[in-house]
């Protein structure tokens, strides 16, 4: 669901700056995977999409659904062509099972960005919504209205997986209010990487990108 608006036919044309950076944001899920894509230039952040990934019509298979989940992100990679993914780190729950799942969904998801030579970089859930927030308790409907507020969004029905999808926005919108400071599990921040491992700067970039649709 595109969510850009579209300037009237009488207002002055505005020659925007390059964009200096785009974010894919993902929370994972099993049934239900939110993602989203925002373009920042300078202080400004534009929403270019924001949706999710259903399967709840693919059965009970779950290698179906993250073959789904890899097949999707690669068509979202290809055409939106993010700088980084900010991904949402699995709540620990007390159903080990489920906890599996989920892992095995975020994983698939970092696999297919790290196949394109994209970082990643892992938030907890109360790290996105104190950032968004100002609270690491909000619910879900917090975080909508609070990323509707911010980012001016159009009002969107309050279903559950459009909820998923502002949750997406959410970590996307974080990882850009962290402005390079950011703090991940396991892992380094991309410019620390290749710091750390010069070598690795040139495999990194042999990717050849066309210019992104306006």
């Amino acid at each position: 669901m595109p969510v850009s608006r579209t300037l009237p036919p009488t207002a002055p044309l505005v020659r925007l700056p390059p964009a200096e950076k785009v974010i894919m944001g993902v929370d994972p899920g099993t049934q239900i995977m939110g993602y989203a894509v925002i373009e920042v230039r300078g202080q400004h952040v534009r929403v270019l999409q924001y949706d999710v990934i259903n399967m709840k019509a693919l059965g009970s298979n779950h290698a179906v659904k993250l073959k789904r989940i890899f097949t999707r992100m690669l068509e979202l990679i290809d055409e939106f062509l993010p700088d980084e993914l900010a991904i949402e780190a699995p709540f620990y729950g007390v159903n080990v099972q489920s906890m599996l799942k989920l892992g095995r969904a975020q994983g698939v998801a970092i696999a297919a960005c790290l196949s394109r030579d994209i970082p990643f970089v892992e938030y907890a859930p109360t790290k996105v919504k104190q950032a968004v927030t100002g609270s690491g308790s909000a619910d879900k409907e917090q975080v909508a209205r609070m990323l509707r507020q911010t980012l001016e969004l159009p009002p969107i029905e309050e279903a559950p997986k459009f909820l998923d999808a502002t949750d997406a926005l959410a970590v996307a919108l974080c990882h850009h209010y962290q402005q390079g400071n950011n703090v991940k599990a396991g892992a380094k921040s991309w410019g620390k990487f290749l710091e750390d491992n010069p070598g690795r700067a040139l495999a990194a970039t042999t990717t050849k990108k066309v210019a992104r649709p306006k």
